[in-house]
C-alpha cells in the first residue's frame, strides 16, 4: 500500500488477470513501489487456473477452486480493479480503451490476456459451440451441461494435447453419471503430433480405453444444434460442442500499432514489446529470442521477471532478461485420476502422476487462497487516554461513508438556532433543505465519500448517486450540481489523468438524471474524496419523512448490506464476486424508483444510519410505529453469511445504539448495516403497493413490501 504522504507519479495497469499477472499483483502487495498507482483490467473479478480446468472438467475439483479472486487480489495489492474487457491500447496517447468508461492513461503497461479458441471462420460455432478459452466462460457453460439430465453427446474440435485433456475429463464426468452416450475428438489432421511417440502412443490408448471415438482428417462442413456435419457427408451427434484448437490473439491487439508475430505481440528478453511502455507476457505474448509453445508454465515462470521489469521501468532501473528453459515437465490428466508424464523421453503414468500434478497445482492456488492477513498499524506506545477506543478494532469503513454517529450528529446539532428566513422551511431530521425562490420550491442537499475502492470511475458513479438519493427522496427533480474533490498528492500528470476519469462519470450521471454540473472545488490530501451539492426542484408537493399514516405499507427499493460487505472487502474476507455486485448496485441510479413512488405517503433514502435508523426517523417525524418483516427485507449477494460470520461496519456500534431493547442477531443485524446509496424506502397506501411494487419490478428495481406502519408511538417490532 502506498504511503499517503508520498505522491503518485507513475501509472502502472496490467491488461488482463493471466497467471503471470496474479503472481505479480501478490508480488506488488508485499513489496510496493511508492509513488506508483497500480490497475488491473479484467473482464471479470475471477480469472481461472488453466492447470486444473481438465479436473474440474472431470468433476474432481469444484468452480470455486478454479478460480483467482482478482478482487480480493487487488486489495491485497493496493491495486484499482476495473471489471471490463480492454478493447485497444492507444500507445500515442498511452491510453487504454474500455466500454462504457473513460480512457485509462498508463505511464507502463503489461498485456497478459490469453489467448481464444473461438473459431468465428466455421459456420454455426459461435451460435451452437463454446471455445476452451477464454476459460471462464468455457467453465460455466460446462458446469450448466454437466448438472443436466438425461443421455449426452459430447464432441471436441482440436486432437492436440488440450483437446485430449478435454474430452476424456468430459467423458469421465459424464459416464460417472451414467449419462455418456457419444464422446468423439475430432482433428482435421494427425492428432498429437507435438508430443512424443511414446506419449502419443499412451494418450491414443486412453481415448479407446475411454470409448472416445477420435476423427482425423476430418474437414467440418457446419456445426448445427444437435449435431456436427463433415465435409464428407457424415454427422456426428454433439449436444455439447467446444474447440480446443485454432488458438489465436484476441482481435483487438492487431490494432495497437505494436509489431506483431502471428498476431501475438512481439516482446524481447525483458518483455518488452515494439513499445517499451508496453510489456506482454502468457500465452498472448511471442518471444521473439527464444520462441516457445503456449504453455502456462512459461507465463508462472516470466512472472518474477515481469515484476521486476516493470518496477524498473517506472523507477528508472536496470531491466533483466527472462531465460525460459529449455523443456519443461508435461502433466496431461486422463480423465479419472490419473496423470501421464512427459520430459526428456520418460513417459510414466497413472494415480502418482496424478497426485503429483494435484499437488502441484494446489501448491500454485495457495498462494492466492491464503493470502496475508491485513492488519492495522500498532498504536504508539505512547499515546491519549481514549485512542484506543476511537480506534476500534477495525479500519475506518468507507462502506458506511464514515459517516458521524447519528447520536454525535443529532447532539451536536440540536443547539443550534432554527432559521429566520421566510425563504427556508424547516424539515428537521430530512434528506435535504427545502427552499423558495421566486415562488418556485427547490431543495439542496450535500454528500461526500471518502474511496472505499480504488476506482475514481466507479466511486464517482457511486458519490453521485450516493448525492442524488437526496433529492429523489424528496421527490424532486435534480436541477444542478456542485463537486467537490480531494484528490491523493500526485503529480500534475495523474491529477489530469484522474480528473478526467472523475469529471467525465460524473458528468454523464448527473445529466442522466437531468442535472447539470456548474463548479466546484478541487483540493490534495491524503485519500480521494468524492463530494457533491446538489439542487432539485419541486414541481409537486415535497415528500418529507412526516407523512405516514397507519395502515401504510412500506416498501423498499434496493437491497442492503454494502456496510458489511465493504467492511469485508478491506479486510481481505469478501468474495470478489459479492464486491462486485455490491459496487454495481450502489451505482445504480433511483430517478425511475422516485418517479413511481411520487405519491408515496412519506419517503427517505437508507444510507449510513441503516434501514433501522432511517424508518425510525419517518416513525419519529410522523408519530408512528412500524412492523418489520426481516424475512422480506432484500439482501446482497454474501451478506448474511458475512453478518452471520460476526463482520460489522466501523459505524454499527453507533446505529445498533439507536434500538437497545430490540435483540437481533447473525443476518438480522444488517437493520443496522450502514448504505451507501441505499434504495428508497417510502410509506404508500396500502391499496397502491401491489400496483407499486409491480412497476418497480418491472422498471428492474429489486424492490419489496417488508412491513408496514401503525400506531403504536413507542417503536418498531420485527414481525
Amino acid at each position: 500500500m502506498n504511503d499517503p504522504h508520498l505522491p503518485l507519479t507513475r501509472d502502472l495497469v496490467l491488461i488482463g488477470g493471466g497467471h503471470a499477472h496474479a503472481l505479480v499483483l501478490r508480488k506488488w502487495g508485499m513489496r510496493p513501489l511508492p509513488g506508483a498507482r497500480l490497475t488491473v483490467i479484467n473482464p471479470g473479478t475471477t480469472a481461472p487456473y488453466s492447470g486444473m480446468l481438465p479436473g474440474f472438467v472431470a468433476g474432481h475439483y469444484s468452480r470455486e477452486d478454479l478460480d483467482i479472486d482478482l478482487v480480493k487480489l487487488a486489495r491485497f495489492a493496493g491495486a484499482r480493479v476495473v471489471i471490463g474487457a480492454a478493447s485497444g491500447i492507444d500507445t500515442d496517447a498511452r491510453q487504454i480503451h474500455v466500454s462504457g468508461r473513460a480512457p485509462i492513461g498508463y505511464d507502463v503497461a503489461s498485456v497478459d490476456v490469453g489467448i481464444t479458441s473461438d473459431m468465428p471462420a466455421l459456420p454455426g460455432f459461435a451460435e451452437h459451440a463454446i471455445p476452451a478459452k477464454p476459460l471462464g466462460a468455457f467453465a460455466a457453460k460446462w458446469d450448466t451441461f454437466r448438472k443436466g439430465k438425461g443421455p449426452a453427446h459430447i464432441a471436441v474440435i482440436g486432437g492436440g494435447v488440450a483437446g485430449v485433456e478435454l474430452v476424456l475429463a468430459m467423458a469421465h464426468a459424464l459416464r460417472m453419471q451414467g449419462r455418456l452416450a457419444q464422446a468423439t475428438l475430432i482433428d482435421n489432421a494427425e492428432a498429437l503430433t507435438a508430443i512424443g511417440d511414446k506419449a502419443r502412443t499412451k494418450l491414443r490408448n486412453a481415448l479407446t480405453e475411454q470409448a472416445v471415438t477420435l476423427l482425423e482428417g476430418a474437414e467440418i462442413a457446419s456445426i448445427e444444434p444437435d449435431h456436427i456435419r463433415l465435409t464428407d457427408g457424415r454427422e456426428v451427434l454433439s449436444d455439447f460442442t467446444t474447440g480446443a484448437a485454432g488458438a489465436r490473439p484476441y482481435d483487438w491487439i492487431a490494432e495497437t500499432g505494436l509489431e506483431l508475430t502471428n498476431g501475438f505481440i512481439s516482446v524481447d528478453a525483458q518483455l518488452q514489446s515494439s513499445d517499451p511502455a508496453v510489456f506482454a507476457t502468457g500465452d498472448c505474448a511471442h518471444l521473439s529470442h527464444a520462441p516457445r509453445p503456449k504453455a502456462g508454465v512459461y507465463a508462472v515462470r516470466q512472472s518474477p521477471v515481469l515484476f521486476d521489469n516493470l518496477q524498473a521501468a517506472l523507477s528508472g532501473g536496470q531491466l533483466r532478461p527472462y531465460k525460459p528453459q529449455k523443456d519443461y515437465l508435461k502433466l496431461i490428466s486422463l480423465g479419472e485420476k490419473s496423470a501421464l508424464a512427459e520430459r526428456f523421453g520418460l513417459t510414466p503414468s497413472g494415480s502418482l502422476m496424478w497426485r503429483w500434478k494435484n499437488h502441484i497445482d494446489q501448491t500454485f492456488m495457495s498462494k492466492f487462497h491464503e493470502l496475508p492477513a491485513m492488519e492495522q498499524p500498532p498504536l504508539p506506545s505512547y499515546h491519549t487516554l481514549g485512542m484506543a477506543e476511537a480506534l476500534g478494532d477495525k479500519p475506518m469503513c468507507g462502506g458506511c461513508g464514515a459517516k458521524v454517529g447519528r447520536n454525535a450528529l443529532r447532539a451536536a446539532l440540536a443547539p443550534l438556532p432554527g432559521s429566520l428566513r421566510d425563504d427556508i422551511t424547516p424539515l428537521p431530521g430530512d434528506d435535504a433543505a427545502l427552499l423558495t425562490t421566486g415562488g418556485v420550491k427547490q431543495v439542496i442537499s450535500s454528500d461526500h465519500l471518502r474511496a472505499f475502492c480504488h476506482d475514481p470511475v466507479m466511486m464517482t458513479r457511486i458519490a453521485a448517486v450516493h448525492a442524488l438519493g437526496d433529492i429523489w427522496a424528496m421527490g424532486a427533480l435534480p436541477q444542478a450540481a456542485t463537486a467537490t474533490l480531494i484528490l491523493p498528492r500526485m503529480s500534475p500528470e495523474l491529477q489530469q489523468r484522474t480528473l478526467l476519469e472523475i469529471m467525465e462519470t460524473a458528468s454523464a450521471v448527473m445529466r442522466d438524471a437531468g442535472a447539470e454540473i456548474v463548479g466546484g472545488h478541487t483540493s490534495l490530501g491524503d485519500e480521494l474524496t468524492i463530494g457533491f451539492t446538489v439542487t432539485g426542484l419541486c414541481p409537486r408537493p415535497v415528500i418529507t419523512l412526516a407523512g405516514a399514516k397507519p395502515g401504510d405499507v412500506l416498501i423498499l427499493t434496493k437491497a442492503i448490506g454494502s456496510g458489511v460487505i465493504m467492511a469485508a472487502e478491506m479486510a481481505g474476507l469478501a468474495d470478489g464476486a459479492w464486491v462486485a455486485a455490491a459496487l454495481a448496485q450502489m451505482s445504480i441510479p433511483q430517478a425511475r424508483a422516485a418517479e413511481i413512488l411520487q405519491d408515496a405517503q412519506a419517503m427517505t433514502d437508507v444510507t449510513g444510519f441503516g434501514l433501522y435508523g432511517h424508518l425510525a426517523g419517518i416513525c419519529e417525524a410522523s408519530g408512528v410505529g412500524a412492523e418489520l418483516r426481516f424475512a422480506a427485507v432484500p439482501l446482497m449477494q454474501g451478506a448474511a453469511q458475512l453478518a452471520t460470520q460476526g463482520v460489522r461496519s466501523s459505524i454499527f456500534a453507533d446505529n445498533r445504539a439507536l434500538a437497545p431493547d430490540l435483540h437481533t442477531t447473525g443476518a438480522q443485524d444488517l437493520l443496522f448495516d450502514p448504505q451507501t446509496a441505499g434504495g428508497l424506502l417510502a410509506a404508500v397506501a396500502k391499496n397502491d403497493a401491489p400496483k407499486l411494487l409491480q412497476d418497480l419490478q418491472q422498471a428492474g428495481e429489486p424492490a419489496a413490501i417488508i412491513g408496514s406502519i401503525t400506531q403504536n408511538a413507542a417503536g418498531i417490532i420485527l414481525a
